[in-house]
């Protein structure tokens, strides 16, 4: 009877893990293949705008056009990672197939000509796409679909950073605020390491970022030390980054809100976002806080890379703020995490000296804690952070991303987030509870109490 038993349950894990492998295989490497392919066309196009800055005047047109492809093709579509989060909640009307092609496409016009956005929005609504795709086309069940949705979020979200873990771990965390979905880790963890290792062997390489700081003491033996100065000094720098995160957010649901006010057309609604860029740029002075701001020509120019170094840089990540609200909020395609590593890096840059902290630590936990506070993803930021700068200042970007995400709030860049445990005992926020329905909670108990 036991035998019998086991004998069972063996041939239907076997019979699981095939259809499983059938499924995910295909999905994962056409997901990284197009990651590939997304991130080489972003170093081309990022090439030509160097090259010809008075590509720049062309952004409000390019805008423009993009806003009446996602007009006359998007449909459905235009609601982007909040689309497939609903539909990782609520399975039903499916994520249309072209929304990969039209985001791809997008986000790379909106880099050729200057746009400040980044790039996981679009890996993000690849891997959806393809995935909800495959989904269809295989006939899964609801949970079966979610499953496959939150493998190909992580799929898009490892290929595109180079970063497998934290990708897989992305994919169950943005879906529910203080809740993982255990049954998908296996699923999401072959997706996303499947898609990055695609990714990398069409001859796809990422920026490699170093920091020097260590904490060793080897003149003791100590193979790894932590200070508890330095981790009380990088907690209260991580408290500004969580505070950036939710400003971030906001401003950028803010600007959106008020463009619409002004602008009831959305395919007309990027053109201010152009013509405001192109005004930022004349008071900066600068192009250096155009696109994603990775990397620049010299150490002396704001860039992920130059806030790792030994320069200081003032008000570089309040400029990059600047410039990114003002795109996204008019409707560019792209994303924010780039973005935000800019941001994040930048504050902790100019935070740095003013609370003895080493640049390049307090810059690279800056670099993941603003986005774990924006995206409400501390364990995906934190694995990041090891997969990008090593595992020897693993503490300082934990605290770094724990303490951001707390003092961030309800609030996040995507609306379509369910709170599964809130993050301090608030007794209208109810379990399940979308953060675009925290904003209608919080705006009524604002004017309640003005009244």
């Amino acid at each position: 009877m036991i035998n019998s038993t086991f004998r069972i349950y063996g041939t239907q894990t076997a019979l699981a893990v095939a259809k499983w492998a059938a499924i995910l295989v295909p999905t994962a490497m056409c997901i990284g293949t197009l990651c590939a392919l997304f991130l080489w066309l972003l170093d081309t196009v990022t090439s030509i705008r160097t090259a010809s800055p008075w590509l720049l005047f062309l952004l409000p047109f390019a805008g423009v056009a993009v806003g009446l492809a996602y007009f006359w093709l998007g449909k459905s579509a235009e609601g982007g990672n909040n689309l497939i989060i609903d539909e990782i909640h609520e399975p039903g009307g499916g994520i249309p197939l072209r929304m990969a092609p039209l985001v791809l496409i997008s986000t790379v016009i909106s880099h050729l000509f200057g746009a400040s956005v980044g790039r996981e929005g679009t890996a993000i609504q690849i891997g959806g796409s393809i995935a909800s795709g495959i989904g269809r086309l295989v006939h899964l069940d609801a949970r079966s679909t979610r499953i496959l949705l939150m493998s190909g979020i992580s799929a898009g979200f490892g290929a595109v950073f180079g970063t497998p873990l934290a990708g897989a771990i992305f994919g169950l965390e943005v879906v529910t605020i203080g809740r993982l979905d255990y049954a998908a880790l296996l699923p999401v963890a072959f997706a996303s390491i499947l898609a990055d290792w695609t990714c990398h062997h069409w001859g796809v390489h990422h920026v490699i970022y170093h920091i020097d700081y260590t904490g060793l003491s080897v003149d003791h033996g100590v193979h790894f030390h932590v200070s508890l100065i330095l981790l009380a000094k990088v907690a209260v720098g991580s408290v500004l980054f969580g505070l950036c995160s939710r400003i971030f957010a906001e401003s950028v649901h803010a600007l959106s809100t008020v463009f619409k006010k002004i602008c009831p057309y959305g395919w007309l609604r990027p053109a201010l976002g152009g013509v405001l860029t192109i005004g930022l740029v004349w008071i900066a002075g600068t192009n250096a806080y155009l696109g994603l701001g990775v990397t620049a020509p010299d150490a002396n120019t704001p860039s992920i890379i130059s806030f790792l170094g030994t320069n200081h840089f003032g008000w570089s990540w309040l400029w990059k703020m600047i410039f990114t609200v003002a795109v996204l909020g008019s409707g560019y395609k792209g994303g924010e995490v780039t973005p935000l590593f800019f941001i994040g890096a930048g504050l902790g840059n100019a935070l740095a000296p003013f609370l003895g902290v080493p640049v390049d630590l307090l810059s690279a936990v800056g670099f993941v804690a603003v986005f774990a506070g924006a995206a409400n993803t501390p364990l995906a930021c934190t694995l990041m952070a090891i997969e990008l700068f090593g595992s020897v200042n693993a503490v300082y970007f934990a605290v770094g991303c724990f303490v951001a995400y707390l003092c961030s709030g309800h609030t996040g860049i995507y609306l379509a987030q369910r709170i599964g445990v809130p993050k301090t005992r608030q007794p209208d926020l109810a379990q399940g509870i979308a953060l675009r329905d925290t904003r209608t909670l919080n705006k009524s108990s604002f004017l309640t109490w003005r009244r």
